[in-house]
């Protein structure tokens, strides 16, 4: 299996929004747990209109986007997810990526990944 192609595939909908339904399926969680790792309320991915949201898509894309990053180093999808949600980080004192996102810095979290990936400091 092909994860990181297959889980990024599986984050987007053919409409280029997150595929919420898919991807709580493929992270094995419900809806209400995939809001709180995102910091958002539930029914921002349960209604449709709140899904549509620039926030809520932002959101869900880092999730998207940090985990498949992270499935090369964990082996899967599910490892990288339990990644997210508790691995502390050491350049952001001991915060996780799920603390940092949920704060609105998940692009500080990408640029820590695209550094650790180069061999960068972590």
């Amino acid at each position: 299996m092909q994860p990181t192609a297959n889980f990024l595939a599986k984050g987007y909908g053919r409409d280029g929004m997150i595929a919420v339904d898919e991807l709580v399926e493929y992270l094995h969680v419900n809806k209400t747990e995939l809001a709180a790792a995102a910091g958002l309320p539930r029914d921002a991915v349960s209604k449709k209109s709140r899904l549509a949201s620039l926030r809520t898509q932002r959101r869900l894309g880092e999730i998207v986007e940090i985990i498949n990053r992270v499935i090369p180093w964990t082996g899967t999808v599910q490892a990288a997810f339990a990644w997210y949600r508790s691995q502390p980080l050491p350049s952001f004192g001991g915060l996780t990526a799920e603390d940092l996102v949920k704060a609105g810095r998940g692009e500080a979290v990408r640029a820590y990944l695209s550094r650790v990936a180069v061999g960068g400091y972590t």
